[in-house]
């Protein structure tokens, strides 16, 4: 049985952070990842860009990584995982396009990163990790931070969360040969699943709509880089 590792209050959708945005030594770097990684690279979504402002990303990897948490390059956070190139998570979230009455189900927690970015945005997020020390050590870290909307579970992602099923939306930050049919079922009718998708190094990074009586649409954003997404 999977184990449950973060589970705050979910009776509110705001978001308690601990963590104040825009008041610590890294500030004026997050800034300028956010004006010249990501919004000089396309992404206009203001809400989008205001969570990449106020997320800490330094407090999501090792404290001897942290002087490089906002360059333009995804990071090891250990057990052959990476926290995703600050751009990498802003387009992807951007080609979400989580509201704030959303359920939203998360493949791939590793640092927690994402999830936090998600909870900005989100009613909820549910995440699944696959490896019990990065779902402990990101329930944790979510935790402390105060990001009060995110639950964590220890899991198999190809199953997806039956138990919270039905999904807004969902989305894989590890790539599959292809998107398991367990997690287009758990996506509701009018929701939307970005994932990457192949089998090769270099992967398509998919987006697929259900439509409101159940038909899939499928497209190609871009190409994309992601650790392969294992089974349990």
């Amino acid at each position: 049985m999977s184990n449950y590792f973060l589970s705050v209050a979910l009776a509110t959708s705001s978001v308690g952070l601990l963590f104040v945005g825009n008041h610590d030594a890294f500030s004026s770097a997050r800034e300028r990842m956010v004006t010249e990684q990501i919004q000089a690279r396309g992404i206009y979504d203001s809400s989008v860009l205001q969570a990449m402002r106020v997320t800490p990303r330094h407090l999501f990897v090792s404290a001897s990584l942290q002087s490089l948490a906002y360059t333009d390059h995804a990071l090891p956070i250990g057990y052959g995982a990476t926290i995703s190139q600050p751009f990498i998570v802003a387009w992807m979230t951007q080609l979400l396009e989580p509201a704030k009455t959303d359920r939203v189900l998360e493949i791939g927690t590793g640092s927690g990163y994402q999830a936090a970015v998600l909870s900005q945005l989100a009613r909820e997020v549910y995440s699944i990790e696959i490896v019990p020390e990065l779902a402990q050590s990101a329930a944790k870290r979510l935790a402390d931070l105060g990001y009060r909307n995110v639950i964590v579970r220890q899991g198999d992602g190809y199953q997806g969360w039956v138990e919270k099923a039905p999904f807004n939306r969902i989305i894989l930050t590890a790539a599959p040969d292809k998107i398991p049919k367990a997690l287009l079922d758990q996506l509701i009718p009018g929701g939307r699943l970005v994932a990457p998708v192949g089998a090769t190094m270099i992967q398509s990074l998919t987006v697929v709509d259900k439509t409101p009586t159940g038909e899939l649409r499928v497209h190609s954003a871009g190409s994309v880089t992601f650790v392969p997404m294992i089974h349990e």
